[in-house]
């Protein structure tokens, strides 16, 4: 259940909601497998998988959901495959090709044919709400992904007034800057990861790994203009992620550590590892973007 990836929203009013009555909220919009003739099928599903779990998971004020997503794997070869000895048993009983319409239905028609019969994949999307931070954070690398579980969230209660993290210093800025030779805040420590883009929508990338960002080589790209918008750091020797431009923090990695105390407060219970996870992972996220807040310039109002 431990979080991978960031993607950071705020709240512009206190987020009252019960975990009771967040979870009647969600009900109305829960998890169902696809019907036979539907693609995809997403709802609300327990982020504990043990039976009868509550929609809502809640330990030291944080509340833990999940998105589950279904979705029918139909290659569109397969469909075309068929559509050709379709299309061919026509031009051998009929001594004419199929009408461009009559082609669209036929396919139109083995698509629905073929989709019971599909193999599906299944997704779950995860998401922790800190009321008193007034934050949302949706564990994915994707912002599509994430403003889709918000906007599913914010239909459920009726109301969700929250908007993407923007930050008052762009991190591009940060990040360039701090591999140009500004001092590092120490509580970070820079790895050996980065990705360098030149300005414009042509401009060339360079992407490193597993290399000193401090070499002549990087220096030379950032001589050229080139600008740090990806960057790999470590927070306190507790917490790996690397921050990205527009502000995200992805491939997370927490300390072992932190794991380990973790995994002594929760036991052998499934639900209590879950709370200990929740409330552990949740603390270490708020002092963590509260002081990459800080470092950014804090979050744009409005």
């Amino acid at each position: 259940m431990w979080f991978k990836n960031l993607q950071t929203f705020l709240l512009k009013e206190p987020f009252e909601w019960t975990p009771e009555a967040l979870g009647e909220r969600l009900e109305a919009h829960r998890f169902h497998p696809c019907a036979a003739q539907e693609p995809v099928s997403q709802g609300w599903t327990a982020p504990a998988r043990t039976e009868g779990a509550p929609l809502v998971a809640s330990a030291h004020g944080f509340h833990l959901i999940c998105l589950r997503r279904e979705e029918k794997l139909l290659p569109a070869s397969v469909v075309n495959d068929v559509l050709a000895e379709r299309v061919e048993a026509i031009e051998a009983a009929e001594g004419r090709p199929p009408r461009r319409k009559e082609r669209i239905r036929l396919k139109e028609d083995i698509f629905q044919e073929l989709l019971p019969r599909a193999f599906s994949r299944n997704t779950r999307l995860y998401a922790c709400i800190d009321p008193q931070a007034r934050r949302l954070l949706v564990d994915t690398p994707s912002a599509t992904k994430a403003e889709d579980l918000v906007s599913l969230l914010r239909k459920g209660l009726g109301s969700l007034p929250a908007r993407p993290l923007a930050v008052n210093r762009p991190p591009v800025d940060l990040m360039t800057r701090w591999l140009q030779g500004e001092e590092l805040p120490r509580d970070l420590e820079i790895l050996d990861q980065c990705e360098l883009r030149e300005p414009g929508e042509e401009g060339g990338i360079v992407r490193c790994r597993r290399q000193d960002l401090f070499s002549d080589e990087v220096r030379a790209h950032l001589d050229a203009g080139k600008q740090v918008v990806q960057l790999a750091l470590e927070w306190e020797e507790r917490l790996g992620f690397v921050l990205t431009d527009p502000p995200a923090f992805k491939r997370l990695r927490f300390d072992d550590l932190v794991l380990e105390e973790a995994a002594e407060a929760g036991g052998d219970d499934e639900a209590a590892r879950l709370d200990a996870d929740l409330a552990l992972m949740g603390l270490e996220l708020q002092r963590f973007l509260d002081r990459m807040l800080e470092l950014m310039g804090g979050p744009v109002e409005g």
